[in-house]
């Protein structure tokens, strides 16, 4: 998976690094030192990412890779991670040639109890119930992660972009589908963006919505 954001070189204790946005435990589901490959400048660069505490990451560069950028200067950084999604399209049905519905209108579903965003935006996608798709991902209230959206997804056939998009309250152009982050104390808070309305599992549908709370989002392919 691949993940876009911006990010500043900082230099702590002769190592300059760049910070990663997002909780690198959740998303990317690996921990202790992580090899990735990042794209600055125009330039592949092969790198490790050190963690801090909790999930916390940085970017290790060394003073070879910096040389030839700015580093006051705020940079956007497309980074990749192998192996950074649990697979749980093994023995699924479907398949993005032949998926589980063509997303043409979505049905608002509010979550029952707190903590199942994540799943209740699936089931808006795949037109099924929150318990189904709490038995595919195979986690409760709390434990749902961008990578296992992602995964449930797959299984599911909805195709959507390999690119997670962290805006940060940036202004954006959101793409005609989209799952939305929103940052929720130590949690993410999940909600689903279809052709100019906002599907939100806690408070329904909504015409507008305040991109200054938005963490980042993940592109859902419709077609037209």
């Amino acid at each position: 998976m691949r993940y876009f954001f911006n990010g500043k070189i900082e230099k702590q204790d002769d190592i300059f690094c760049i910070r990663i946005p997002f909780n690198v435990w959740e998303v990317c589901k690996q921990r202790d030192s992580i090899n990735a490959e990042i794209m600055l400048d125009n330039k592949l660069i092969y790198c490790e990412l050190l963690p801090e505490e909790k999930g916390n990451y940085v970017i290790h560069l060394s003073n070879e890779e910096v040389a030839h950028v700015d580093t006051s200067k705020v940079h956007k950084v497309l980074m990749h991670v192998g192996g950074s999604l649990i697979q749980m399209n093994h023995n699924s049905p479907y398949s993005v040639d032949y998926p589980i519905r063509k997303i043409d209108d979505v049905d608002i579903i509010i979550q029952p109890i707190d903590g199942t965003c994540g799943q209740t935006v699936v089931a808006m996608l795949a037109g099924v119930t929150i318990a189904e798709v709490c038995s595919v991902m195979g986690c409760r209230e709390w434990q749902a992660t961008m990578g296992l959206v992602i995964s449930a997804l797959n299984y599911y056939g909805i195709d959507h972009s390999d690119i997670i998009i962290y805006t940060e309250g940036e202004p954006t152009t959101l793409p005609k589908c989209a799952v939305l982050m929103e940052k929720m104390g130590r949690f993410c808070h999940y909600l689903l963006y279809f052709d100019g309305k906002y599907y939100d599992p806690n408070d329904g549908i909504m015409e507008e919505y305040d991109q200054a709370k938005l963490l980042g989002y993940l592109e859902i392919r419709i077609g037209e």
